[in-house]
């Protein structure tokens, strides 16, 4: 036994002396902990992660472990991703052998276990099922197969997103999803001759040898681009020239060329500030994309065969036993049983009935359905196995919040005539219950007050209205609520930030001692200077675009108003997507100020949304690919590189994609449309330029919708309950996130709760009940089920459409027509339009 020894944490006296030696342990605790670090739990396989945390365990002493948990319970006091169970373990580890009421050598022991798996891999088991606490700067990544290929994809990706993305509901292809596509194409790679060159001492080959783990998540990195889309640029393009909407002869293909190009690279200018604020920290989990880090880990990376309680199947045969059950099912819910995808089995009861259609109908409803769906297209909507379940509740009940308020408050009590139309659209219509038709109240794509006084304002319906009071009130709660709660971490990035400006050659990871920031700090960073290129190149485009195309109404101040609008909100609303998941737009904001500061002009207001949308879109965008790189130990100037010529690529692919469709697609962006391409961001898109843009907020405040601008006093003021509840009840409110319950309350419009219940379902099951009872299992294979649902819904979809819908071939029978046969499908509003004066409203005096 050692010589009794005594140190002081928290306060409080802990004796470590140990009365076990770590490096004589017997087999089968040498097993368990091994165990605890990822091993087999039989020991019949060897795991390199598990025997290099297990060799750190044996160097570490208990006063090393001591600091290491004191130090996590002050840096996750309030991190809802930190488990609650373990935040518990290591409060009374922390308080002494006494408190954790376990001998010193069980006590000691579990100190240093803990400690070993916060220190050297990661404080999280979801970070920790995808990444390795060890890196080899020698594996080749920035290869020429490896561009060549994420490059090809790019183009491929970018296509099929653009396809489907005005569909509702949208397919598209993940990072997940397409790396697995890669490792084939990757693997035949092998196969080529050992051809290349030399440059500044290194040697380029066209095979460098096997093709690597590294190399696979480079060209996921790449082509990761086309997966955020340049949609805020396609609703414009959709917007402009479709004849339902503005028709504009004006905006031909160098328009489009300038507004793509322009609006997807001056995000990037703000992701090389906000990486020092979001990417590095360790609390920035990032959860959206551990899917696609697991798939690589899946496929690439050699594999131990494992048994984890009874699964000893490999993470790439059970990609592929799910992907090819997943494609080969999408066919029935999407072409031979319809009925299955929209399961609004109530509404079948009595189909003419209004009311039962309003509250249980997955079209046009409400969704008030237990069991509304068989199809996964519409259950991924959520994201049910990539957010973690607290995430998924508090939307959730956010959902369940606003059906509350939009039934009996609004649609039923027929609150500013909203009863006269239909209860849960995105549209706006005329008073005589018609959709709006714009060009009626504009003269030179201007706001016309002589056809306007004939004509009439715009109305939104019940769900509409909701909506956008949610978003008034999201954006003063955010910024304050985040402030407030998240301020430690905030200041201590910008006092990193503030150094790093006087200090412009200190390393970005100086303030950062985890492993991951350890490891990417032997590659050489990415200047700040190259951001800042991209980001004046940008604007110079945006300048060209405004004055060369007189038609957008564009003054040049709006674009630098743009920018300074996402300097202030761009932080905590990429704060809150880091963490919980969940991701919100300024183009609300944007629309209102600019409604404002230039009233009666849609065109001005599509364009400085669109950059005020993909400014904050394209940041966040490329920051969540930095942290993909980080966790992966992509060097930084490679990704920088990778992404920026992608981007080019997918912008002349977004644009040729849109223009196709544009001419190609009957009925595209019309609810009638067989293909579901009913457009309902472009419709939103469209229908906000009308009334916050051509209308102005003046008189949607003064005069059609007043309530709307008491939402702004709302959010600011609900911040602090909901504060000091945090304050005075830290346990019990510790995944209360009332950020994410806003969020869900903008869930309608033309979305309801058929995309939410059985995702709620899916994600209790396997983000809460099997994460808890059988981590081992949910690490290895939750996400590989994630990418492997989505990606054979994905290519089922693609030869679907273009197998048997873009050339019809129906199956008329009634597994496909009873969703479609009812109300549901076609409702209209709960009251009748007065046949006397024909129309609601207002009288044309009193319009607004």
């Amino acid at each position: 036994m050692s010589e009794k020894k005594v140190i002081t944490v928290n306060n409080a006296e802990v004796d470590t002396s140990s009365k076990e030696s770590f490096t004589n342990l017997d087999a089968v605790t040498i097993q368990d902990i091994k165990t605890r670090f990822g091993a087999d739990p039989h020991g019949e396989v060897e795991d390199p992660i598990s025997e290099f945390l297990f060799k750190e365990f044996l160097s570490m002493s208990i006063e090393e472990a001591l600091d290491i948990l004191a130090k996590a319970i002050e840096y996750h006091n309030d991190d809802v991703n930190f488990p609650s169970d373990i935040y518990e373990k290591i409060e009374l580890i922390v308080q002494g052998p006494e408190a954790y009421a376990a001998d010193i050598e069980v006590y000691e022991r579990e100190a240093k276990v803990e400690a070993t798996l916060i220190h050297y891999h990661s404080p999280y088991p979801e970070v920790r099922a995808v990444t390795d606490p060890f890196d080899d700067p020698e594996i080749p990544v920035e290869t020429i197969r490896a561009y060549f290929w994420g490059f090809l994809w790019t183009i491929i990706g970018t296509g099929m997103n653009q396809f489907f993305s005005p569909r509702q509901p949208s397919i598209s292809l993940s990072s997940g999803v397409l790396q697995i596509i890669l490792l084939p194409c990757g693997r035949v790679s092998e196969y080529l001759p050992d051809w290349g060159f030399t440059f500044r001492g290194t040697r380029h080959s066209l095979n460098p040898g096997p093709w690597s783990f590294k190399e696979q998540m480079f060209a996921t990195i790449i082509f990761s681009v086309s997966i955020g889309g340049a949609y805020a640029g396609s609703y414009n393009i959709f917007v402009d020239k479709l004849e339902m909407y503005y028709g504009s002869a004006w905006a031909d293909v160098g328009y489009q060329f300038l507004l793509v190009l322009s609006t997807q690279f001056v995000g990037f200018g703000f992701a090389g500030v906000m990486r020092r604020l979001i990417v590095y920290p360790v609390r920035a989990m990032w959860p959206t994309m551990l899917p696609t880090i697991a798939m690589n880990r899946a496929l690439a990376s050699p594999e131990t065969k494992k048994n984890l309680n009874g699964w000893t199947i490999s993470r790439y045969r059970f990609f592929v036993i799910v992907f090819c059950a997943s494609f080969l099912y999408f066919w029935i819910p999407n072409y031979l049983f319809a009925g299955l995808s929209y399961f609004n089995w109530i509404t079948w009861i009595k189909p003419d009935n209004f009311n039962l259609a309003v509250i249980t109908g997955s079209i046009s409803g409400l969704g008030l359905n237990p069991l509304p769906t068989f199809d996964w297209s519409i259950i991924n909507y959520s994201a049910p196995l990539n957010l973690p379940f607290y995430s998924q509740v508090n939307q959730f009940i956010g959902v369940v919040i606003s059906g509350l308020i939009l039934i009996p408050a609004v649609f039923y009590t027929n609150y500013k005539w909203t009863g006269y139309l239909p209860v849960n659209s995105n549209a706006i219509f005329h008073n005589t219950g018609e959709r709006y038709n714009v060009t009626k109240v504009l003269t030179g794509g201007l706001f016309d007050p002589k056809k306007y006084a004939v004509y009439g304002p715009p109305f939104y319906t019940a769900a509409n209205l909701v909506v956008y009071g949610s978003f008034f009130a999201i954006y003063p709660f955010a910024i304050i609520y985040t402030f407030v709660t998240d301020w430690k971490a905030i200041s201590a990035s910008v006092k990193d930030l503030w150094k790093s400006v006087r200090n412009p050659k200190r390393s970005n990871f100086d303030a950062h001692d985890d492993v991951h920031s350890k490891m990417m700090s032997k590659y050489k960073e990415t200047p700040d200077w190259y951001f800042l290129v991209v980001l004046v190149i940008a604007l110079v485009l945006g300048i060209v675009l405004v004055k060369v195309y007189p038609g957008t109404e564009t003054p040049v101040w709006g674009l630098f108003f743009t920018i300074g609008i996402n300097f202030i909100f761009l932080i905590p609303i990429t704060l809150i997507y880091s963490v919980t998941g969940f991701s919100f737009g300024l183009n609300v904001l944007v629309e209102l100020i600019v409604g404002y500061a230039i009233p009666g002009n849609g065109n001005a207001l599509n364009i400085l949304k669109c950059y005020g949308y993909n400014i904050d879109g394209q940041a966040q965008n490329y920051i969540t690919d930095q942290k993909m790189g980080h966790y992966s130990k992509i060097p930084p100037l490679a990704l920088f590189r990778g992404q920026m010529i992608s981007t080019i690529f997918q912008c002349l692919v977004t644009i040729g994609v849109v223009n196709w469709q544009i001419s190609n697609i009957e009925g595209l962006c019309t609810k009638e449309q067989a293909q579901k391409f009913t457009c309902p961001g472009v419709n939103t898109f469209f229908s906000a330029s009308v009334l916050w843009g051509v209308i102005g907020p003046k008189k949607v405040f003064g005069g059609l919708y007043p309530i709307l601008q008491w939402c702004f006093l709302i959010g600011a003021l609900a911040p602090i309950p909901c504060l000091l509840a945090k304050r005075y009840f830290p346990k019990t409110t510790r995944y209360f996130q009332p950020t994410l319950i806003i969020g869900g309350l903008f869930s309608y419009a033309p979305y309801n709760l058929t995309y939410h219940t059985v995702g709620m379902y899916i994600s209790w099951g396997f983000m809460h009940h099997i994460r808890r009872r059988y981590l081992a299992w949910w690490e290895k294979y939750t996400y590989v089920l994630s990418a492997s649902l989505t990606a054979g819904v994905a290519f089922s979809a693609i030869i679907i459409f273009f197998a048997v819908q873009y050339h019809p071939k129906d199956i008329n029978w009634w597994g496909n027509n009873v969703p479609y046969n009812g109300l549901d499908a076609s409702m209209g509003g709960r009251l009748d339009i007065p046949e006397d004066p024909g129309y609601f409203g207002p009288s044309p005096e009193n319009f607004p």
